[in-house]
């Protein structure tokens, strides 16, 4: 398992740290992620967002096309490949991204000037695009702004097109974002790595 990674504006690989592990495991949320998941719902990867004027950073629209895997496989429509922090990662087909649910659960309320989520609805059902194919989807529709308050959940699959600007306040935005899947063997020779 790869060591917990703290930046500036995030703390990714928390699966490693007992408290977020048991909070991912709380029946709670995992009957949240079952509604898209079916019967089995498992934590994989959580990583704590922390957005204010102090740590500031604008996320273009994009989908998120990366999973962390136990081990590398060369297989068609995996790739490419990275590591880090000791962690493999490679970008996945829609096929496998379809099976994951990412449910972020909001510490301080998502409010219009503190950089909250803008999502483009429905856009997880067109498949992994490029970044002229995502910048086409947003062009053609409309963004909606995802305000929640503390303690609130937002449910989204990986393939949904979504961005941040800006913080424009000093009051703070922290998302503990949460992925689940229905099992870890994604196919013969692929899992993924918790972490």
């Amino acid at each position: 398992m790869g060591q917990i990674l703290r930046s500036w504006a995030e703390a990714r690989h928390l699966m490693a740290n007992p408290g977020v592990c048991a909070f991912a495991r709380d029946e709670r949320l995992i009957e949240l992620a079952r509604e898209w998941l079916g019967p089995v719902a498992i934590p994989f990867r959580a990583t704590l967002f922390e957005k204010s004027k102090g740590t500031n950073w604008l996320i273009p629209w994009h989908q998120d096309t990366a999973l962390p895997l136990a081990a590398r496989a060369e297989m068609a429509g995996w790739g490419p490949w990275s590591e880090k922090a000791g962690v493999l990662y490679a970008h996945a087909p829609a096929w496998a991204l379809s099976r994951v649910i990412a449910l972020r659960v909001h510490l301080d309320a998502s409010q219009t000037n503190n950089g909250t989520l803008r999502v483009i609805p429905g856009s997880h059902l067109v498949g992994v695009l490029s970044d002229g194919q995502v910048k086409e989807v947003v062009t053609a529709n409309e963004g909606f702004e995802c305000y929640v308050p503390p303690g609130g959940v937002i449910a989204m699959r990986p393939l949904l097109i979504h961005c941040s600007s800006k913080a424009e306040t000093d009051c703070p935005r922290r998302v503990l974002h949460i992925e689940y899947v229905d099992c870890l063997d994604l196919t013969p020779g692929l899992q993924l790595a918790v972490i």
